[in-house]
């Protein structure tokens, strides 16, 4: 299974750098779709849960999280060879931070991923019969919640920049969001552009929009922590070969070969 960190290295994205290319194309069409599923997923299967679960708020909560978790693997399998399966603006601004990707190509991935997932909302609604655009009540809102999506954020990033074997990349993203739901106080949301989605979405799965601004924030927040933890933790270090020459460990480090096209 594809590396997100070998899949979001420069390299990896160089011929995606250029907008004209048949290849953005092909990235900012994967972002919307996986986006577009993934919400589609996190609030249908929320409405789902809570019909099925009769008021038990546990069991609903574990059937949206193995739903969440099982497209999040799928997901990131299927379409990281073609756009690198951020779904998430945050991680294509951390990675624009970095210089892995252009700052054009990462705009056009937010537009996408959050046009994606409000798309999202409104094809979970349809399958469901529900009113395609409605605004939750659900209030999500305090220290407790703002901290959580700090840290949840912030984990979600530190497992996309470290290390990895390529086959265990899309089970540790969806691990983590996984396990997040459960040791969170707000159930680990950790993208800003399901976060509006999910603002859409009077159902289970929903937060108020008054609620939003401030999770963003906190999101952000945790994206750059996890930056600049990245930084020390990954840093790429010295190693001596068997004939004493110096040469570079890459054990936390970017590696780069190219996207297969």
């Amino acid at each position: 299974m594809p590396d997100l960190r070998l899949l979001y290295g420069k390299a990896a994205l160089r011929s995606m750098n250029r907008p004209a290319s048949n290849e953005a194309f092909r990235a900012l069409l994967a972002e919307g779709l996986g986006a577009l599923l993934l919400a589609a997923t996190v609030i249908g299967s929320g409405v789902m849960a809570d019909r099925l679960a009769a008021g038990n708020t546990a069991i609903a909560l574990l059937a949206n999280t193995g739903a969440t978790v099982a497209v999040l693997a799928v997901l990131i399998g299927l379409l990281s060879p073609v756009s690198g399966a951020h779904f998430n603006p945050v991680v294509s601004l951390v990675l624009a931070l970095r210089a892995e990707i252009s700052w054009r190509l990462m705009a056009g991935y937010a537009v996408v991923q959050v046009l994606g997932c409000c798309l999202g909302a409104i094809l979970a609604h349809a399958m469901f019969g529900l009113q395609l655009i409605q605004w939750s009540f659900h209030a999500r809102t305090g220290g407790p919640q703002w901290l959580a999506e700090a840290v949840a954020t912030c984990g979600l990033l530190l497992v996309v920049l470290g290390p990895k074997r390529p086959q265990d990349a899309a089970w540790m993203v969806a691990g983590w969001i996984g396990a997040a739901y459960w040791f969170t106080a707000s159930t680990s949301f950790a993208n800003p552009a399901i976060t509006l989605a999910r603002s859409l979405s009077d159902t289970f799965a929903g937060i108020r929009p008054t609620d939003v601004p401030a999770f963003i924030g906190a999101q952000i927040g945790g994206a750059l922590c996890a930056a600049l933890i990245a930084r020390v933790l990954f840093a790429k270090r010295a190693s001596i070969s068997r004939d004493g020459v110096a040469v570079e460990d890459r054990t936390g480090s970017a590696v780069t070969p190219g996207v297969s096209q």
